[in-house]
């Protein structure tokens, strides 16, 4: 099943399948929220009852190029993985000089949490801020669901893996003049990556990518990326050194997942951002406002984005040095 958001014409936003080229209501006006919620199994039957009203009634039916794709998700939370070791190897070198992946990167998949409070959609002009080095970052995520009797507390990797719901295609934008700031402080990253992040065009249910998992339980799909038509970075989503049930079950480690929450694979390899490239000394440019970012994960879907206008950021004084005095 593909569900989606969607905005009409008239600016109605609608929550539903999509079937054959149109997109179709839940029944009863249910939502994504709702339907991820009741877990996967519940909505096992969504796409026959969809269907069959279909065939009763065409006219829920609104053609896909009709209405506006949104956000497939509203997501509580977004923690983004780096779990390709490639594109460690790559940014590492165009960082410190040199291609070196941290000994304790192989320990446990580290991941950050970001803003969901600017997810873009496929279609959207995506303002940036002041950079002079902004990239994308090509992601395959996982979308969490509920599961009767879970409370998605310290799960382990079976249970966990019940809780994937289903995936979307992710587009990690990065300011990479910010970052490297940011990184220098040891926290982070902040402004360098919060002002955007792409989901979509659709959540694909888990059961859909099940062909595409191979004998170590790792999801064999293609992955793409082209700016302004030309290729620059293709790999295989298996190539990451965890599969998701292991990401969310560390995800939930002392801690919780609940439905909706979105689990980014993190930059696949072979070109998957800029900032790999230039570690291994391409002269590609970083982006510039007008240029078109399209991603292609197999069985899953396609984003396309256009990188929007900088937005000026007020002015915001350095740091004062105190006397450090502890009375008044």
């Amino acid at each position: 099943m593909r569900i989606a958001r969607w905005q009409q014409a008239d600016g109605v936003v609608g929550e539903g399948l999509v079937l054959d080229g149109v997109v179709v209501p839940f029944p009863g006006g249910a939502t994504v929220a709702e339907v991820l919620r009741d877990g996967l199994d519940a909505a096992s039957g969504l796409d026959a009852t969809a269907r069959t009203a279909l065939e009763q009634d065409p006219s829920r039916g609104i053609p896909l190029d009709a209405v506006r794709l949104l956000p497939p998700v509203v997501p509580p939370s977004i923690r983004d993985f780096v779990t390709f070791e490639e594109h460690v190897e790559g940014v590492s070198a165009g960082v410190e000089g040199k291609s070196h992946v941290a000994d304790e990167w192989y320990d446990a998949p580290t991941f950050y949490f970001t803003n969901p409070h600017t997810v873009r959609a496929t279609g959207d002009t995506v303002p940036v801020p002041e950079s002079r080095r902004l990239d994308f970052e090509l992601e395959l995520a996982a979308v969490i669901g509920g599961v009767p009797g879970s409370t998605g507390e310290t799960l382990d990797v079976d249970a966990a893996g019940s809780h994937i719901f289903g995936y979307t295609v992710m587009n990690d934008w990065s300011a990479r003049d910010l970052q490297a700031r940011e990184m220098k402080v040891r926290l982070g990253p902040c402004k360098g990556k919060d002002f955007g992040m792409t989901l979509g065009p659709w959540i694909v249910t888990a059961d859909e990518l099940a062909q595409f998992v191979d004998d170590d339980g790792f999801l064999a799909v293609r992955a793409e990326v082209r700016v302004n038509g030309t290729l620059v970075g293709e790999d295989l989503v298996s190539n990451m050194g965890w599969p998701f049930p292991e990401l969310v079950a560390y995800a939930s480690r002392n801690s919780v997942v609940v439905p909706g929450d979105v689990l980014g694979s993190g930059t696949v390899g072979n070109g998957g951002c800029l900032g790999e490239l230039w570690g291994r000394g391409s002269s590609i440019p970083p982006l510039e406002p007008g240029d078109e970012v399209r991603m292609t994960i197999e069985g899953v879907g396609e984003i396309v984005n256009v990188v929007g206008e900088r937005v000026p950021a007020p002015d915001l004084p350095r740091a004062r040095q105190r006397t450090r005095a502890r009375t008044r």
